[in-house]
């Protein structure tokens, strides 16, 4: 086996190196394929599954609401902050042992995860996991492109994006039929799967692929990386403590946190714009199309994930469908981008990104709208009712994925693609982070006044013993008037994103046309 540090080839690698133009021989290039496949599973996994466990989850250790929400946000936070530096470590380590050691700490966080005793130690363990995910997920993609010559390339992330699709559409469902068919502790083995997975690729990657040597000694903007997580750190804690009825936090010092947090997101973008390598170059964001179509992300993904973390809640929760009913809810969305993204891109490149980005945008916006009217009915149809929304918003959400990185991509010159595409990955993560502060406290605060007499409870939490049928028809109308409220305002922010979008994207050009001048 080689060491993770050890720079040395032999001289069929040197060879193969000569032939090929890259680090990696082409028998090792299916290894690194593999690995990157397995790794971005992890997230993938991960993130969808526990959304669908997280009423049984909060169930199993007695998690409040406000835990619910950190219990993911703690990942978010990390993952969004540091993902940027975490690309730049590939750069300057090499991305070999980068990505090996994302992986490893991504697992290690993984088991504490599954061990968790308490609330407060799996939110801890969480934030961790997604330090190791700041590094492990834009590695994945990198090592990829660094490992193959450009003639095999595309097909390469063309079979890493359809693994990583069929994980996501499948990882829900058969997640669901797992913690549906065993006990409450069975959410467990969510992070545990993640040990043997994240061993064999990190097996595979030392034993089987060569050491890179690094592609630049550009420094880490660690003060930058630090001063983001305690930005949005401290605006999603403000946030979030306000979800907590009567909770510990009093109004005041939750807009302590919250400006606190504001005044470090000032003195970042000062920093930043001041650094000799930040992590962010700001001065992307003199490009009109560029800061339109990251405004745009933040506006749909916010939705997106606010209506992701909470749906799940209110179907199990609420309605009382079982966890392997629910996990169906991400199955539309991933397919529909899976074999839709191919054909949009290409329609894209005729018409410009700025009609089917607006028009997705549109669709999804559509879609929560109906999901806000049938939480507020005493309909409770998953199959002929949201499960053909999700549909609606998969349909969505396929117009706008490939479109929207080439407005990201297409806007930029070409040196600073990649500097364009990691801002607009941590715009997306951001948003969700925002989302699922801000609006859990919108849910709690509409079910409180909704259930009077049942505000003992919180949104989204199974009753721990039988109720009186009077007051289970409060309870499960707040959870549905709560709800409402998210599904209502995720639609208004995708209406706002499609309005974004088609002011801020220049249109297709004609043959010939020269460029919007007001595009930079």
């Amino acid at each position: 086996m080689q060491a993770s540090g050890d720079t040395g080839m032999d001289a069929s690698v040197l060879g193969g190196l000569a032939s090929t133009e890259t680090f990696c021989p082409q028998r090792s290039r299916r290894y690194v394929l593999v690995a990157a496949i397995l790794a971005s599973a992890l997230g993938f996994i991960d993130g969808s599954v526990l959304s669908i466990a997280m009423p049984v989850l909060r169930a199993n250790l007695g998690a409040s609401l406000v835990e619910a929400q950190w219990i993911s946000n703690a990942y978010a936070l990390t993952l969004s902050a540091l993902i940027l530096a975490g690309g730049a470590a590939g750069d300057r380590f090499g991305l070999r042992r980068a990505f090996v050691a994302g992986i490893a700490l991504f697992i290690l966080a993984s088991i504490a995860c599954a061990l968790a005793p308490t609330a407060p130690l799996l939110i801890l363990s969480r934030a961790i996991q997604g330090i190791g995910a700041a590094v492990m997920v834009p590695g994945s993609l990198a090592i990829i492109a660094k490992a193959y010559p450009k003639a095999e390339r595309g097909r390469a992330i063309g079979i890493w994006a359809a693994a990583s699709a069929l994980t996501t559409a499948l990882g829900p469902v058969v997640g669901g039929l797992v913690l549906s068919s065993f006990g409450a502790g069975v959410w467990r083995m969510i992070f545990a799967i993640n040990l043997p997975l994240g061993a064999f690729a990190i097996w595979l990657l030392l034993a089987k692929v060569p050491a890179d040597s690094p592609a630049q000694k550009k420094g880490l903007d660690l003060g930058g990386a630090a001063l983001a997580t305690l930005a949005f750190g401290g605006m999603a804690y403000g946030l979030t403590a306000m979800s907590a009825e009567g909770g510990n936090s009093s109004m005041a010092v939750n807009m302590i946190a919250f400006l606190v947090g504001l005044a470090a997101l000032a003195v970042f973008l000062l920093w930043e714009s001041r650094h000799r390598e930040p992590m962010v170059d700001l001065r992307l964001f003199r490009i009109t199309a560029f800061s339109g179509a990251n405004a745009a992300t933040f506006f749909l993904y916010f939705a997106l994930s606010a209506v992701l973390f909470y749906l799940p809640m209110l179907l199990i929760a609420g309605w009382g469908l079982s966890t392997a009913e629910a996990g169906f809810i991400f199955l539309p969305l991933s397919v529909a981008i899976a074999l839709l993204s191919g054909p949009v891109g290409r329609w894209s490149d005729q018409t410009g990104a700025r009609l089917p980005i607006a028009a997705g945008s549109f669709i999804v916006g559509i879609a929560n709208g109906g999901l806000a009217f049938l939480a507020g009915t005493n309909f409770h149809g998953f199959w002929s009712g949201i499960f053909p929304l999700m549909t609606l918003t998969g349909l969505g959400m396929a117009l706008v994925v490939s479109p929207l990185s080439t407005a990201i991509m297409t806007s930029v010159d070409d040196k600073d693609t990649g500097a364009a595409s990691g801002i607009n990955n941590a715009v997306a993560r951001i948003a969700g982070l925002m989302a699922v502060a801000a609006l859990g406290a919108v849910a709690g605060l509409v079910y409180a006044a909704t259930s009077g007499a049942a505000s003992g409870m919180e949104f989204g939490a199974l009753p721990e013993t039988s109720i009186e049928p009077a007051m289970e028809a409060v309870r499960i109308a707040a959870t549905g008037r709560a709800f409402q409220a998210v599904a209502a305002i995720a639609s208004v922010m995708c209406f706002i994103a499609a309005a974004t979008a088609w002011l801020t994207q220049p249109p297709a050009l004609r043959d010939g046309e020269p460029a919007d001048p007001l595009a930079h």
